[in-house]
């Protein structure tokens, strides 16, 4: 098959071990930067133009979309749809997935566990919606944050409200979560291929930190999973209509609940912890399930 695999850096170990595997089991990858692809969208025959040139029509698409440019990357994911290509995330899916809000709001409705979560917009709504989220200490996140950028854990009433009028201050869109204390600055992030949770760490903050992202220092180590960990983790990512997904859990008195649903999780630390080959699982997963013009949600929101 010829797979194209959206990303703006052929050196990342991600997209380093997609082609890798795409290589040892015979296909054709092309690795295209997302930002250098310009779509003709008028015309009859769709297309897609890459550094002056127009692109074959892949049988597939891996989509590695930063989340600074998903807006463009996912037009260019849709552009590839239009022509028959088979998305391992449909671009739909990514754009549910990336807005913070809507996607804790579509979980909350299928009944998946996560912690009480407030959003306002008026500075005078704050003592409602610090209590909405159980009171302090609380985490407080940007919408628009990535890798643990823009979470804020404020420890007192007092604190949490100075956060909060200075992020609503700036016009920046927040959201006000409750503070899993017994999580003790650990979360599970679950690799989910399919209707498989087929790989999972656990990742802890460095200590007098509580964000556990790898990128900020966590560390990972491999942790042995409960079933509900792994039906929540599933159904999370099968409710944001991904076939990949990192799932992020936190364990908590009240069982396994949803942080966040990642549309493009990173490879290094998942394979690097459990030694298993994620990047091989997903080629064989679309070597399943590729075929022209196979997309599920057919441009619903």
């Amino acid at each position: 098959m010829k797979i194209a695999i959206l990303s703006r850096n052929k050196k990342l170990y991600s997209t380093r071990r997609l082609v890798e595997a795409c290589e040892q089991r015979g296909h054709e990858p092309m690795v295209i930067d997302v930002l250098r692809s310009y779509m003709n969208v008028a015309s009859s025959n769709p297309e897609v133009h890459f550094k002056g040139d127009t692109l074959p029509n892949f049988d597939a698409i891996i989509p590695r979309i930063g989340a600074s440019v998903t807006f463009y990357g996912t037009a260019v994911l849709r552009q590839f749809e239009m022509m028959g290509a088979y998305p391992l995330n449909e671009s739909v899916a990514i754009s549910r997935s990336r807005d913070k809000l809507r996607s804790l709001q579509l979980l909350s409705r299928r009944g998946i566990g996560m912690p009480n979560t407030g959003f306002a917009h008026d500075p005078d709504d704050i003592p409602d919606l610090i209590k909405m989220a159980g009171g302090a200490p609380l985490v407080i996140k940007l919408l628009e944050g990535t890798q643990g950028i823009g979470v804020v854990l404020a420890e007192t009433k007092k604190a949490a409200e100075s956060v909060i009028e200075a992020f609503m201050g700036l016009k920046a869109n927040i959201m006000v979560q409750e503070y899993i204390k017994e999580a003790g600055g650990s979360d599970i992030r679950c690799f989910v291929v399919g209707d498989k949770v087929v790989a999972a760490i656990k990742r802890q903050a460095q200590p007098g930190e509580f964000r556990s992202n790898l990128h900020r220092g966590g560390s990972a180590s491999l942790v042995k999973i409960s079933p509900q960990e792994r039906a929540t983790a599933v159904k999370a990512a099968n409710i944001m209509g991904l076939n990949v997904a990192g799932v992020d859990l936190l364990r908590s008195e009240r069982g396994p609940l949803v942080m966040e649903v990642n549309s493009s999780p990173g490879l290094e630390g998942i394979e690097t912890a459990t030694g298993k080959d994620v990047a091989g699982m997903i080629i064989g997963f679309i070597e399943k399930n590729a075929k022209p013009h196979r997309t599920r949600t057919r441009g619903k929101g």
